[in-house]
């Protein structure tokens, strides 16, 4: 073993400082592999399942090994709590000086210039958004940090934010009368003299994406990084290593140019005119896309002749503005960035309107007032691994869930990495006593129009039995709308329902009520932790296959096939599995944790790829039996210790 390992161990620095240490084989392994890759500049491939303690696997050789380490995480949730809780104990444990650093991206910081106009400036859409920005001026001469994430009003969000905060196009940088005092630079330079940085996913794809474009970076160079959540980066990268042109990006713009010709270009003929007919050309735009929110290939609108005249009106308004603005760039700085943005700005417009590549897919989504095109690349396997191979470090690559019947080609296929040194390590959780995976008999198959009542009252007697206790996981808005209002008159139990409050505010609640019956869709799949008796039954609807009228799906199928590849076995069936790795993962959050998971798709039994799903989740007792489970269920209710899931249970 080494060094590395020892601090994990029985008596070792980690169990004298940190009450309730459990030393874990499987994190020691975790420990053992890093601090190999970290020193030998390879690159490591490691899923950890739930109950490991990966982090402080990866952070303690990542601290020994005097390395420049940048861990980047999935949210910034998970940034602030690495950051905050688990990199001060395990420093701490160490007792190593090293100098550690929070980064997050800009729009996280308070800008004091856009505060101060936006005082001067005094116009608010209520008098609740002027008591909220008067909340965070108070507060912007307190904090030290600058953190949007510390501020006492909550999450800020539209417009607010907008105010309050700068974006790439309309910061002024070095021309900034508070550029010395600055809470995004001070958060860069402490970033540039830390030894571990703590970012998120975003952030550096966001900075990898800054270099590609040839504008500089945001991140120190490093010797080591450590990706946590891992199975996220896919998607990401596609984000950042893409194209989108938002309306609201638009508003921005045309909110801060009309701020700027107040203050400087009262005089300039025309630019009141301009605004106000780009800002029309917005609006005409977003109605001819539909009045209900969409997601959808823009091939769609191509023989749409009321958007693609809503599509040449914006275009011939947006250039009209840069023309505008061109001779008036020189009165100040604000005009010259309102300039910038607004070339910048059709620059993006143009190039989403070129002739689509083909490995590209363009598309777009609307909202009830404001709409995003994005043009995203198919694969980014190149992208990502070119920026690899231009930092010369260690990488390691990690989460519960990475493998696809037990394997990581898929993983590493789509970030392009080539023969990865890889390891899997199981959840130490007794999954075999603790928990029952329930697939009910004689459910229609998904499609089938009965099939959404079957499954909720086949789900029933289980909320029933386990009284409450449940989180429902769906694959779709609308399968958890028509859940909801069929549940309501049939459980006695508090009903919690995304959509009706925040995603934290909902587990709050779940978890102080202690017997709630949660609905949520995607954003519930993953990063949820709620441990103990509150959580003893998951629900999952339906395997979680992409849905086939996805624009980026429908095109990564079309992509495929043409490539001579089958689409269902490259990318449809190895995503649903890992996406449906993530939901299982809910369920068992702690040694003493037991409960059922149900999975209502009969596909699971009858399909012979339901035994690559099967083959992939935790080794636990199977039962198509629903007596069987209202037994166990009861059984935990009751406090039996012999509430252990029969192995032999019908698995038929």
């Amino acid at each position: 073993m080494t060094d590395s390992v020892s601090p994990l161990r029985e008596r070792g620095a980690l169990a004298e400082a940190i009450p309730g240490f459990q030393p874990r084989p499987e994190q020691q392994a975790l420990a053992e592999a890093v601090s190999e890759a970290l020193a030998g500049g390879e690159v490591l491939v490691a899923e950890a399942g739930t109950g490991t303690g990966k982090t402080f696997a990866y952070l303690v050789p990542a601290l020994l090994s005097r390395r420049k380490v940048i861990i980047s995480t999935g949210t910034k949730t998970l940034q602030d709590q690495l950051f905050r809780r688990d990199l001060p104990l395990v420093r701490e444990a160490l007792k190593l000086p090293l100098r550690t650093a929070l980064l997050k991206g800009r729009g996280n910081y308070l800008c004091i210039y856009r505060t101060e106009m936006a005082a001067q400036e005094g116009r608010f859409e209520s008098r609740e958004a002027s008591a909220l920005f008067q909340k965070i001026q108070r507060w912007s001469h307190l904090t030290r940090s600058g953190d949007l994430g510390e501020a006492p009003v909550g999450a800020l969000e539209g417009l607010m934010h907008g105010r309050v905060s700068s974006t790439a196009d309309n910061c002024l940088g070095q021309e900034c009368p508070h550029y010395s005092d600055c809470h995004l630079m001070e958060a860069r330079r402490r970033a540039q003299e830390a030894d571990v940085v703590v970012v998120n996913h975003h952030l550096l794809l966001a900075d990898w994406a800054i270099r590609e474009g040839g504008f500089g970076e945001v991140l120190p160079q490093a010797d080591a990084y450590v990706l946590d959540e891992a199975h996220q980066l896919p998607e990401t990268a596609q984000q950042f290593f893409g194209l989108s042109v938002s309306s609201r990006q638009m508003h921005d713009l045309l909110r801060d140019a009309r701020m700027e010709y107040y203050r400087e270009a009262g005089d300039a003929p025309g630019m009141l005119e301009a605004l106000d007919r780009l800002e029309r050309g917005l609006l005409d735009l977003r109605l001819s896309l539909g009045t209900e929110g969409r997601r959808a290939a823009w091939a769609e609108l191509q023989e749409d002749q009321t958007v693609t005249e809503a599509v040449e009106q914006l275009d011939d308004r947006l250039r009209a503005l840069v023309q505008v603005l061109e001779p008036l760039a020189e009165r100040g700085k604000g005009l010259e960035s309102c300039h910038r943005r607004a070339e910048a700005a059709y620059q993006a417009w143009s190039k989403f309107l070129q002739p689509e590549a083909a490995n590209a897919v363009r598309w777009y989504e609307t909202y009830s007032q404001s709409f995003i095109l994005r043009l995203t690349p198919l694969e980014v396997a190149g992208q990502f691994r070119g920026h690899m191979a231009r930092q010369q470090a260690a990488w390691v690559f990690t989460s519960a869930t990475l493998s696809v019947a037990e394997g990581f080609e898929h993983f590493s296929r789509q970030l392009g990495l080539e023969e990865p040194r890889t390891l899997k390590l199981d959840s130490p959780f007794d999954y075999r006593r603790n928990a029952v995976l329930y697939c009910p008999r004689d459910l229609p198959e998904p499609n089938h129009p009965a099939y959404q009542q079957a499954f909720l009252q086949a789900a029933l007697p289980v909320l029933q039995a386990s009284e409450g206790r449940a989180f429902m996981l769906f694959t779709s808005h609308r399968a958890l709308r028509e859940a909801a209002e069929w549940l309501r008159p049939r459980v006695d139990y508090p009903l919690l329902v995304q959509g009706d409050a925040g995603q934290n505010q909902l587990l709050e609640q779940f978890r102080e009520a202690g017997n709630a019956v949660l609905l949520g869709t995607a954003s519930f799949w993953e990063g949820v932790d709620v441990r103990g008796e509150a959580l003893s039954c998951v629900i999952i609807d339906r395997l979680p296959f992409a849905a086939p009228n996805d624009p980026v799906t429908q095109a990564k199928i079309e992509a495929l096939k043409s490539a001579g590849q089958s689409p269902f076995g490259a990318f449809q069936l190895p995503h649903a599995v890992i996406t449906l790795r993530q939901g299982v993962g809910r369920l068992i959050r702690d040694t003493e944790d037991r409960g059922v998971l149900m999975i209502g798709d009969p596909r699971l039994i009858n399909r012979s790829y339901g035994k690559v799903f099967l083959n992939s989740l935790p080794r636990m007792a199977r039962t198509r039996d629903g007596d069987k489970v209202v037994g166990f269920l009861r059984s935990l209710r009751a406090g039996s210790d012999s509430a252990a899931a029969d192995e032999s249970a019908d698995a038929g």
